[in-house]
């Protein structure tokens, strides 16, 4: 297997997919190549001789600018170039799905919760939702009662630890170990979930709406059986905010409860009341149970963090294809995280149905931009210091990366955040690069499941959408076994096809859509929500 990736034919660089010594030999059919340098692995080295304000092109497109002379077999690195990104303008283009195999699969389903909107969830939450960052005490108190009372609580696995410490044990605890301390009292709710966040007040009205939606989102997801509400009763995000948002954008019938603290005598009084009248709701919500369902009902969220140089290479063209392949069925997929579309928006407004979606898109992307530069940032400062030592040293390069989850499929809408997608086929999502914001977006726009690739590992997960980890390389599910549920590096390692770990990958969603497995988040509780607030975050 050659040691080097170049990714399309127009590119002037190649990946090196091993470390690659100074004097190694590249024997081309129009050229040969020797390296110059040390070439760290995931890392970019030069096809060509560059001069000062050439254009690198990686994935077709141009991802960055020299800003000095590279010689051909020299490692390509923050010294020698910064970030650029091609223009873009709507041109009307038709544009047509790509073919993919999906005959193996239309006879496939999930067992999964049948809503009355026509939604199905891959999991039966109830959740508690605060209006205001003044409740998140409630919340924990509640929290407290459900769980150990309801036979969700787990026993903290660190406490059983020092437990055997005092008492002179050695013995190790695994939180694989440890169950819960009592059996589920309701069989067919999967968990009951508590969203606290540091909103609601002391912000602006648009942040309490945006908030406002989100919440709603979540209430109108499928994998939520509905909600509790807690209210103090003075802040901007008021109970009749959600109500109009639930009867106007994010009609559902589902039962949702309403308490506001200010209302009641005490504090005490209104939380005896939510505990009776959400203990009533969640006999009733039992008695959905699990029903096959087609694989055009999942409503896939593509995210991705940690990223290293592979990501790009295996863990998102994979996502992207059984993306491409759920939409083919009916489905639907979510691209997110704006700032890590920089530089292919080209592409994307080629792939747009229409000049208002196209302009949509452009609108977006242009004050998310205009906003972060405004504060001294922009587009070009996304790349963490992990990605830029793992090979992503530019935005572009991220992004034309990170753009590869979405799969090669039309685009069907463009939404805001906090917007619901409601039309199969690929939506693009305004959101941060921002991990946990972002995941906790896509949720609130109806995702009920997320592929979530990660090339340096990372533990995010969500409260009612669980959340599948594709490591990019084989060495890390090896290093991190506990947060990664599948290796797409298997597709260097190994040499595995990619239609091959395409199946592989939509069985285990099948597995994890029906409950039959949890994913590595869930096991871990990593119940992550923190909503975005319009302010600059990458």
């Amino acid at each position: 297997m050659k040691n080097y990736l170049k990714i399309s034919a127009e590119d002037n660089v190649a990946v090196a997919l091993e470390n690659m010594n100074a004097g190694e030999v590249i024997d081309r059919a129009v050229m040969s190549i020797t390296i110059k340098e040390t070439i760290p692995v995931k890392h970019k080295f030069a096809l060509q001789d560059f001069d000062k304000n050439d254009t690198i092109v990686m994935y077709g497109v141009p991802v960055g600018k020299v800003v000095k002379p590279i010689a051909k077999g020299e490692l390509i690195s923050t010294e020698n170039i910064i970030h650029v990104a091609a223009s873009y303008a709507y041109k009307e283009k038709a544009y047509k799905n790509p073919l993919v195999k999906i005959e193996n699969l239309e006879e496939k389903t999930f067992l999964g919760y049948h809503r009355t909107d026509g939604q199905v969830g891959t999991g039966n939450y109830w959740i508690f939702v605060p209006m205001v960052f003044c409740q998140n005490r409630n919340l924990k108190v509640l929290r407290e009662a459900f769980e150990a009372e309801l036979g969700y609580k787990k026993e903290n696995p660190y406490k059983l630890q020092l437990r055997k410490l005092v008492s002179g044990e050695s013995e190790e605890v695994f939180i694989e170990d440890v169950e819960s301390k009592s059996e589920k009292v309701f069989e067919n709710i999967d968990g009951i979930k508590f969203l606290t966040h540091e909103g609601g007040c002391g912000g602006t009205r648009d942040d309490a709406q945006a908030l406002v939606n989100l919440l709603s989102g979540y209430i109108k997801n499928p994998n939520v059986a509905g909600a509790t509400v807690l209210s103090l009763g003075c802040q901007h995000a008021q109970i009749s905010l959600i109500q109009e948002a639930l009867d106007r954008h994010f009609k559902t019938d589902k039962e949702v409860l309403y308490f506001e603290q200010q209302q009641y005598s005490s504090e005490n009084e209104m939380l005896v009341s939510a505990v009776n009248q959400t203990y009533k709701a969640l006999k009733a919500a039992n008695e959905i149970s699990r029903k096959p369902a087609p694989l055009s009902k999942l409503s896939i969220g593509l995210e991705c963090g940690g990223s290293d140089g592979f990501s790009g290479i295996t863990a998102n063209p994979l996502i992207g294809l059984v993306a491409d392949k759920i939409n083919a069925l009916g489905g639907r997929s979510i691209l997110s995280e704006f700032p890590e579309l920089c530089g292919v928006e080209q592409d994307l407004i080629d792939r747009s149905p229409n000049k208002d979606v196209a302009g949509k898109f452009i609108d977006l992307m242009e004050r998310y931009n205009k906003k972060a530069h405004e504060v001294g940032s922009g587009f070009d400062m996304n790349p963490s210091p992990g990605n830029i030592k793992d090979g992503l040293i530019t935005d572009a390069i991220k992004s034309a990366g990170a753009a590869t989850k979405g799969g090669r499929s039309a685009i069907a809408d463009v939404l805001d955040y906090a917007e619901y997608a409601t039309k199969p086929g690929l939506n693009l999502l305004c959101t941060p690069g921002n991990d946990v914001e972002s995941t906790t977006g896509l949720a609130g726009s109806g995702a009920n499941m997320i592929l979530f690739s990660t090339g340096l590992g990372t533990p995010t997960g969500n409260p009612i959408c669980p959340v599948i980890k594709i490591a990019s390389n084989s060495m890390l599910p090896a290093k991190m076994k506990d947060i990664i549920d599948f290796d797409a590096g298997r597709l260097i390692s190994e040499g595995l096809p990619q239609e091959a770990l395409a199946d592989e990958l939509i069985d285990l969603i099948i597995e994890i859509a029906s409950g039959k497995k949890k994913t590595c988040a869930d096991r871990l509780g990593q119940d992550d929500f923190i909503p975005w607030k319009r302010g600059v975050s990458l």
